[in-house]
């Protein structure tokens, strides 16, 4: 029997062991998660319901190519019943039965045109769920781009409001050693509202942001969640003219609608081909009595009425239709490869703007006016004017990167594929 000593020194350890064990899964709990783009590329590529919907067609494509492959069925009618001949002086008494066997036969002509239709059918969902993986894709960068300038922006906010309190420290020392007056006191407590409601929105912006790369993941990267990367830069010239061709060679949605096309075109001659029915064998075996017989034939339907000009018309307009959608998209693909290689070209300039001396220029001003400031040479609203234009400027340039960047993902969207 176990001692009062004894049970409580195995409690204290069992709380200990507790403690300990799970001590390194509440931490993990607290843990910031932080994903890379690559990280939710593959999370989004795996969850995602519009990638779900895209295979899904692919499985569907695959069933009617099936169905197209298959073969007419046959069918078997039987019958049997009790007979005998109506004359006394025979008295005959047999079981009657009737075997019918019908074969439909369908015209080589109508079966390849339906199987090739399907093919393209299987070929053009294909495409779809690349012109979906790369839409999905584009996607999921321009949000990424978009929080990680949320990021920076939150950031420079919060850097901001550290050298605003700072300032106001300095300026109430001043105050109280009778070097400022009380006005810089109100002035630098604006100022610090200013950063603070500056920080709210930027914290605001942020969460917003992560909300909507968090929905293109399907929900996979949680709540409390952060990411790491960097931004784009341009590291090959751009021409429109040999992009746009290469576009319409590869792209994905291009591809889609040429099947698309292709699968009409065979639809259509599947539907001239069916104004020709089809004829059925037919074989039977008959035994009543006193009789007997083994009877084959054929069935031909005469289309003598109608002739399938309603589904011909109807075949004939979506191939009009797909012919008239690829050319749309064509050119559009066109514009849009035009517009964006101009996004790029032009936020390309911008950054050069920024790294061939306005952001050294800008931070060189904001030093010397805190060197200013502490020797007394600059007034309080001079370090202010200094720290929001330096403030402004890095934020600009994070936007530069950003445009830079959403505009290179937009152009590969447009491709159809990386640079």
């Amino acid at each position: 029997m176990m001692t009062y000593g004894s049970v409580t020194w195995c409690v204290v350890s069992l709380c200990l062991w507790l403690v300990l064990d799970a001590g390194p899964l509440l931490a993990d709990d607290s843990v910031r998660r932080i994903y890379t783009l690559q990280d939710i590329l593959t999370l989004a590529e795996r969850h995602s319901p519009t990638l779900a919907g895209a295979e899904g067609l692919v499985k569907q494509s695959r069933g009617q190519q099936i169905a197209a492959g298959a073969y007419l069925n046959p069918s078997i009618t039987g019958s049997a019943g009790r007979g005998a001949i109506r004359d006394p002086s025979t008295g005959v008494r047999v079981t009657e039965r009737t075997l019918l066997v019908e074969q439909p036969i369908e015209w080589a002509g109508k079966r390849s045109a339906r199987q090739e239709a399907a093919d393209a059918g299987v070929a053009g969902a294909g495409a779809a769920l690349d012109e979906a993986k790369v839409s999905l894709s584009a996607d999921v960068k321009v949000a990424f781009y978009q929080l990680l300038y949320q990021q920076r922006d939150a950031e420079l906010a919060r850097q901001h409001v550290a050298a605003v309190e700072e300032m106001q420290r300095t300026v109430q020392a001043r105050v109280a050693a009778g070097e400022a007056t009380s006005f810089d006191r109100l002035k630098a407590g604006v100022e610090l509202q200013k950063a603070q409601k500056d920080l709210a929105r930027a914290q605001h912006a942020l969460l917003a942001a992560g909300a909507r790369l968090n929905a293109l993941a399907a929900g996979t990267l949680g709540k409390g969640f952060s990411i790491q990367g960097e931004f784009r830069s341009l590291s090959q010239a751009l021409d429109p003219d040999p992009l746009t061709a290469l576009a319409i060679e590869q792209h994905p949605a291009i591809r889609r609608l040429a099947k698309l096309a292709e699968q009409a075109d065979h639809s259509l001659r599947f539907e001239r081909e069916a104004r020709v029915p089809n004829i059925t064998l037919l074989g039977s075996y008959h035994r009543e009595a006193g009789d007997e017989s083994l009877v084959a034939g054929i069935s031909v339907p005469l289309p003598l009425w109608y002739r399938r000009q309603g589904e011909i018309q109807t075949a004939l307009g979506a191939k009009h239709r797909a012919d008239a959608e690829r050319l749309r998209v064509r050119h559009e693909l066109e514009a849009a490869i035009t517009q964006h290689v101009q996004e790029v070209l032009t936020a390309h300039e911008q950054l050069q703007v920024f790294d061939n001396g306005l952001l050294k220029q800008a931070e060189q001003t904001v030093a010397l006016a805190k060197m200013s400031f502490r020797h007394g040479a600059a007034t309080l609203l001079d370090l202010l004017d200094a720290q929001r234009v330096y403030r402004q400027t890095l934020l600009e340039y994070a936007q530069a990167q950003s445009e830079l960047s959403i505009a290179l993902t937009r152009l590969e969207r447009s491709l159809g594929a990386p640079l």
